[in-house]
């Protein structure tokens, strides 16, 4: 197996024997002494833009199916550059395409001039062919560019939905908490306080405002969304789409040149290689033009693409912190509800003992009454109704009935006194 490297930097073609179980590290290696590139440096891309799986042995590199195993390539970037300095000099020339080059009036024998144009077809062939190949490797950049674009947009969903839930979570603790802050500040007076669960609540609300900066990110989002925006311009870029037509076409013309003359019997007739030798020019000077242009946009793409690498950090940054915020509120948030039932129990406690002081103010309040019953002489206690005194007692008789309805009065606001306590206990619960 052969594997292919087009080395982007140089636009130069290398080609390594794959040796069996060959692992990609060690191909790596061989590639840094061909071409300069440290390892580390290196990125390599199959044509669909997914980069080589340093895992995975070096045949991964050759994919077997229809097309061959001699017709993949393989293309090699420097991660450590984003500008890349082409165009650079086109393909070298033979030297008897070379010969007629310096000289296209030159006369020479038709079977020799099938020769040398034979030959500059090749050439002109080979330019389009060259411009072809690292055109397939800017798409195979802006392939990588995308994935990384996916990844991008992914990890940010994540980050602006872990944003609003945070932004929301916040929400609800500063309302319950000031809510929480009025109720107790209503009931001091007359309930239950402690300085120490005051001081810790007023704490947590300054923590959760603290919190709130983790849920800023706007920054980020602005970074991304511009260079979303900017990726959306290199995708519509005239640049991102083929620019060889008027290179196939020169090479269509040079086929049929070549043709032409291949036609003309092989006598004594000489001829000069002029309209050859203009198709090499402007083939040439086409190339210069479309590789500036390639270059030019694949230094765009590769620019974006060292922005994503440097936000997805900042992205992990943000939503550590966000997860971090977003714990830190749950924590509080279980803390108070905690101190809330422990202040609960003890309004409760308080409301059960005032219940039982007021169930014995009733027991105490009922042992007068034996005190305005007249006491028989057996010192048995009679009828109530016996003990009363009749008409004809008189003055006795009203006595009697004032005494009663004295004693009725007070211990009906003893009772009323000590339903309104319970209640009161029952409210601060």
């Amino acid at each position: 197996q052969i594997v292919h490297i087009l080395n982007m930097t140089s636009a130069k073609i290398v080609s390594f024997l794959l040796h069996p179980e060959e692992s990609l590290h060690s191909l790596q290696i061989r590639i840094e002494f061909e071409t300069g590139i440290s390892t580390g440096n290196q990125e390599l891309l199959l044509e669909t833009g997914i980069c080589l799986d340093p895992r995975k042995p070096a045949s991964q590199c050759v994919i077997d199916g229809v097309r061959g195993w001699d017709s993949y390539m393989v293309y090699l970037f420097d991660k450590s550059k984003t500008v890349y300095d082409g165009p650079f000099a086109s393909r070298s020339l033979s030297d008897c395409v070379n010969y007629i080059v310096q000289d296209s009036k030159i006369q020479l024998p038709i079977p020799q001039l099938r020769k040398v144009w034979a030959e500059a077809v090749h050439y002109v062939i080979g330019l389009k062919e060259d411009y072809s190949r690292l055109f397939q490797g800017q798409r195979a950049a802006m392939l990588s560019l995308l994935r990384y674009n996916a990844n991008l947009i992914k990890m940010k969903n994540n980050m602006v939905s872990a944003s609003q839930q945070l932004k929301a979570k916040l929400e609800f603790f500063h309302q319950s908490i000031r809510l929480d802050l009025e109720r107790y500040s209503d009931q001091m007076a007359y309930g239950i306080s402690s300085e120490k669960m005051l001081k810790a609540w007023k704490e947590m609300e300054e923590k959760a405002s603290q919190c709130a900066q983790a849920e800023d990110i706007g920054y980020l989002d602005e970074q991304i969304m511009a260079l979303h925006t900017e990726i959306v311009e290199l995708q519509k870029s005239p640049y991102a789409r083929r620019q060889g037509e008027v290179m196939e076409s020169l090479e269509q013309r040079a086929i049929d040149l070549y043709k032409q003359l291949k036609t003309r019997p092989p006598d004594h007739a000489y001829s000069d290689s002029t309209d050859m030798v203009k198709i090499i020019v402007q083939t040439v000077q086409s190339q210069d033009r479309v590789l500036k242009e390639l270059f030019g946009h694949l230094s765009k793409l590769l620019g974006c693409k060292q922005k994503i690498i440097d936000l997805l950090p900042k992205i992990e940054v943000a939503l550590n912190n966000i997860k971090e915020a977003d714990n830190s509120v749950m924590q509080m948030q279980g803390k108070r509800q905690r101190e809330i039932w422990h202040l609960l129990k003890i309004a409760c406690t308080q409301s059960s003992s005032r219940s039982l002081i007021s169930s014995s103010l009733e027991g105490t309040a009922s042992t007068p009454a034996a005190t305005w019953l007249p006491q028989c002489s057996s010192g048995n206690v009679p009828h109530p109704l016996s003990s009363m005194a009749t008409p004809e007692d008189g003055e006795d008789f009203v006595h009697v009935i004032e005494e009663n309805l004295n004693y009725l009065e007070l211990f009906s606001s003893i009772l009323q006194e000590a339903r309104q306590e319970q209640n009161n206990s029952m409210m601060v619960s």
